[in-house]
């Protein structure tokens, strides 16, 4: 499933959009390995640097265009994950601005490898005998 930005925010809450980017990863999975090298000079470049700019300006620096939780650090997140293939033939999934996304470390982290209590500031609902559900 090919997803895009267009379709993440007519979801109106950080829950949804989070669900809907979540990759559910492993910690030390291998994405770029030995050619790790190739996504870093992609990340160097003008060209991104410049796009970064505008995703972020786009997102008015809100966490999934959604939440403001104090950070001066933004990443911006492939929608759909690059691969070194896309890298070495210049997909235009790389800067295409319907695959990125402005994301704070702790949203992206937990998109690729965590779960929704990994973000930073993000407060689960509470409700009465949520833990003990046998009591309610």
């Amino acid at each position: 499933m090919n997803k895009s930005y267009s379709e993440l925010i007519k979801l109106p809450t950080f829950e949804e959009r989070y669900n809907y980017l979540k990759l559910d990863g492993l910690v030390g999975e291998d994405t770029f390995g030995s050619r790790r090298f190739l996504n870093q000079m992609f990340y160097r470049s003008e060209e991104w640097k410049q796009l970064r700019h505008k995703i972020i300006v786009r997102d008015q620096g809100l966490d999934l265009g959604i939440r403001d939780v104090g950070s001066t650090m933004l990443y911006i997140h492939h929608i759909n994950p690059i691969t070194i293939e896309d890298i070495e033939k210049q997909s235009l999934k790389l800067l295409d601005p319907e695959n990125l996304i402005a994301v704070t470390k702790s949203t992206h982290d937990a998109i690729h490898y965590g779960s929704l209590s990994n973000v930073k500031g993000y407060m689960i609902e509470r409700t009465p005998f949520d833990t003990c559900p046998w009591k309610s």
